[in-house]
């Protein structure tokens, strides 16, 4: 655990509090900016703020969504210096993740089955740009809202091992994994790690088997319900990472109408049949 000192509660009580966060992570932390300060400053020894509080302010926003001023306040700088310092230490951070092909090569040697990749909306509402069309580039009409599309992928077991860079929420999934995701998922299929894609990207996920297709037998009717499952369309049939990543909606097909002229006719020669009509008490 992180001790993060004295901070003020309500209207300037100070009280302690500490960092659900392992002492070593912070330290590993405070190590990488410590390095990109040596790096990138021409006088690093300048600074308003210690590397270790820098990395306590950025594992705080991480863990507890801690809003910027707090995090100025508890520091003891500038709103400015705190939102600068902040988002430097997340781009530090970031850099240390490895990259697409080094998280499937790991898999292939801890012998994962698939991995299963799918697109996620970030909202926010900080975002906007308008396109060549007029319409605005951040706002999804898939979800109704602004915001990111990310594209996450996941180990078999459904933990998430790789995050794209963000792409405007007005991208397709599909168009938004051909740029991130499927330049380092196809070599992984051909040594034998394929991808098990939801909806979206069916078509294009490197050694992934679609859905079966629907035949010709007659359809089933569930009995006291009058509904059929055999028309459904192809695309509402669960994919393999739909219970590790999403819960498919519940999609209720048209039920039979409970008329007493309703009738199916099979042949020119059939005699019309009434259903029986169930009459409100």
């Amino acid at each position: 655990m992180v001790n993060r000192g004295v901070s003020c509660v309500g209207r300037g009580v100070p009280a302690r509090a500490t960092l659900d966060v392992p002492a070593e992570t912070a330290y590993q932390v405070a190590r990488w900016l410590s390095n990109y300060r040596n790096t990138h400053d021409a006088r690093p020894w300048q600074r308003v703020a210690t590397p270790f509080v820098q990395a306590v302010m950025a594992l705080r926003w991480v863990n507890e969504a801690i809003d910027v001023p707090s995090l100025a306040r508890d520091a003891g700088v500038s709103v400015a210096t705190a939102s600068r310092y902040l988002h430097e230490a997340i781009d530090v951070i970031a850099d240390q993740a490895p990259d697409l092909p080094d998280v499937l090569a790991e898999g292939l040697r801890q012998g994962w089955a698939f991995v299963c990749l799918d697109g996620t909306l970030i909202p926010s509402t900080r975002v906007s740009a308008p396109s060549q069309a007029g319409h605005d580039l951040w706002y999804s009409g898939k979800h109704k809202q602004h915001g990111g599309n990310v594209q996450v992928l996941t180990d078999p077991t459904g933990y998430p091992v790789g995050v794209s860079d963000v792409e405007p929420g007005s991208t397709h999934d599909i168009t938004a994994a051909r740029i991130h995701a499927l330049p380092a998922l196809y070599p992984a299929a051909t040594h034998g790690l394929p991808t098990r894609p939801t909806r979206a990207t069916q078509a294009q996920a490197p050694g992934s088997t679609p859905p079966p297709r629907a035949t010709t037998s007659p359809p089933t009717i569930t009995p006291g319900t009058g509904r059929s499952t055999h028309y459904a369309p192809r695309q509402n049939a669960p994919t393999p990472c739909s219970t590790h990543l999403e819960s498919p909606r519940a999609r209720h097909p048209r039920p039979l109408e409970n008329r007493p002229d309703h009738h199916r006719s099979t042949g020119a020669t059939q005699t019309p049949k009434t259903s029986p009509v169930r009459r409100p008490h």
